[in-house]
């Protein structure tokens, strides 16, 4: 029946996003019990209650670092976001610039993040710029080469259809090019999104005053093990929901 069918449906549906938390609790229950049998250490492994207890005794100072760690993630974020579709779009409407800018945009992901920051460090000093540098980095190469894509992978015909009735190069990327290269933009913009977390991490190491990165470092040095567990966790969190952001933006933008 339909009603039958409308029931399953819904039923798969919860059990989809119930799955993965249980999976995820089932984990966390398992390492609990290894570490109460086995009695690790605390500063070798703590307990998730242990990072659970930090989570909260500790909430002022890892909201602090958070924020900071934040704010480089969506800053940069938002810059490799404009760069990448301007980018794209230069790429796709001249040959010129694609032989002269997509080689160098390519050749830019050959070398590690984390040798580039140092310089950038030594360049800007140890303020916001050279995080939010790092995660732009970082974020930008998947936007570009996802929007690149999608901005050739488009109906021929339409292209022939509006170039038939007279349209310029820009009508023709703003009218059919950029609507159909969407799905693949936010799906590299869902990529940047978790990479992002991964360079405002980066930038910190090397060298920061505060932020979740900078809070690892002085923790793992301290041996304040659920402290650096709780950090990781959080970072964690982050990446995961700027990336679970982008997917709802999509879904508002392409019901």
């Amino acid at each position: 029946s339909v009603e039958g069918r409308a029931w399953s449906f819904s039923w798969r549906s919860v059990l989809s996003y119930l799955l993965p938390v249980l999976v995820v609790c089932a984990l966390i229950a398992a390492w609990e019990i290894g570490v109460r049998i086995d009695n690790t250490p605390r500063w070798f492994l703590p307990k998730p209650s242990d990072v659970a207890k930090e989570l909260v005794e500790s909430r002022h100072l890892l909201w602090g670092h958070t924020k900071t760690t934040l704010q480089e993630m969506l800053v940069g974020l938002a810059i490799a976001f404009m760069l990448g579709i301007v980018l794209a779009v230069a790429i796709v409407a001249s040959q010129v610039i694609e032989r002269a800018i997509y080689p160098l945009v390519i050749a830019s992901q050959a070398i590690p993040i984390i040798a580039l920051a140092p310089i950038l460090l030594v360049w800007f000093g140890y303020g916001l710029t050279p995080k939010v540098i790092v995660v732009v980095l970082t974020c930008f190469f998947p936007i570009v080469v996802a929007t690149v894509g999608g901005l050739r992978a488009v109906d021929s015909d339409a292209i022939a259809l509006l170039r038939s009735m007279g349209a310029s190069r820009w009508q023709v990327m703003r009218i059919v090019r950029i609507p159909s290269a969407l799905p693949s933009l936010l799906a590299g913009t869902r990529i940047a999104a978790a990479w992002s977390v991964i360079g405002a991490i980066v930038g910190e190491w090397v060298g920061a005053s505060s932020g979740l990165g900078y809070l690892m470092t002085r923790s793992a040095s301290q041996f304040q093990t659920p402290r650096l567990y709780a950090a990781v966790a959080i970072a964690a969190c982050l990446g995961i929901g700027l990336f679970c952001i982008v997917s709802l933006i999509e879904r508002l933008a392409m019901p």
